[in-house]
């Protein structure tokens, strides 16, 4: 029970990696909200998991894309127990495609999401957790971030960018006694890795050394450790969670 009375706030909460989290951090003790823009029922259906097996959650709509919404669910969140302990910027798109045809709204909607939301959500939760001079960030990166393929410019930008942002909010927010970290996932199975895993299973099969994908519960259990207590002497620092791939 890493995180009993604690409160956590998780984006893109609905489905995939943000859903396995959400699970995760109720079952160890907080009060989790499921963040979702669009799969409404989904974070509702996340959220009666976490009910039944006794934990305590709440459905959360936010869209990283927008200010307005980041700061209004975030007060959300704050005013139910003043205070938010840990935050996972889980909330991400794909729009793939090779650079020379990428129109400039592929590039920009991916960056808007993965990067420059992660800037809006940090900036948020951070004053808040700087009013109670603790707190943990989880930012989810991934290994195109350090790896990149065919088709994935805007995608391997932004999560570039994400690792860059974790290791400078790390610096900034050190003294104020919160921690910034970001888990690189592999590929995992989610619905975001579908296509490419339909696409070349083999290929991407041969390329890691575990010789399967990975599973949104393996990923969870990695943030939920960073997030924790457990890894108080961790910050600025980027996990992989991705089988062995970038070897």
């Amino acid at each position: 029970m890493r995180f009993e009375g604690k409160v956590a706030l998780v984006t893109g909460g609905s489905r995939g990696i943000g859903a396995a989290t959400c699970r995760r951090l109720a079952a160890e003790g907080a009060k989790v909200w499921v963040g979702f823009v669009h799969q409404e029922d989904a974070a509702h259906a996340v959220v009666t998991d976490i009910r039944e097996a006794g934990g305590e959650a709440e459905p959360l709509r936010i869209d990283v894309r927008s200010t307005e919404s980041v700061n209004d669910a975030v007060a959300t969140v704050f005013a139910d127990r003043r205070r938010i302990d840990v935050l996972v910027n889980s909330a991400g798109i794909t729009r793939d495609g090779l650079l020379l045809g990428m129109d400039e709204e592929q590039w920009t909607d991916v960056l808007d999401t993965n990067a420059t939301g992660s800037f809006r959500v940090i900036k948020a939760v951070g004053r808040m957790m700087l009013m109670k001079r603790s707190g943990s960030i989880v930012l989810l990166s991934s290994v195109a971030g350090q790896k990149a393929g065919r088709g994935h410019a805007n995608y391997a930008a932004s999560k570039g960018a994400v690792e860059a942002l974790t290791r400078a909010m790390a610096v900034e927010l050190s003294k104020k006694k919160i921690r910034v970290n970001a888990v690189a996932p592999g590929v995992i199975v989610t619905d975001m890795s579908a296509r490419v895993r339909e696409a070349a299973q083999d290929q991407i099969l041969g390329e890691i050394l575990l010789q399967r994908f990975g599973q949104p519960e393996e990923v969870a259990a990695v943030i939920a450790f960073v997030a924790s207590d457990d890894a108080a002497y961790m910050t600025g620092q980027v996990l992989a969670v991705d089988g062995g791939l970038k070897m």
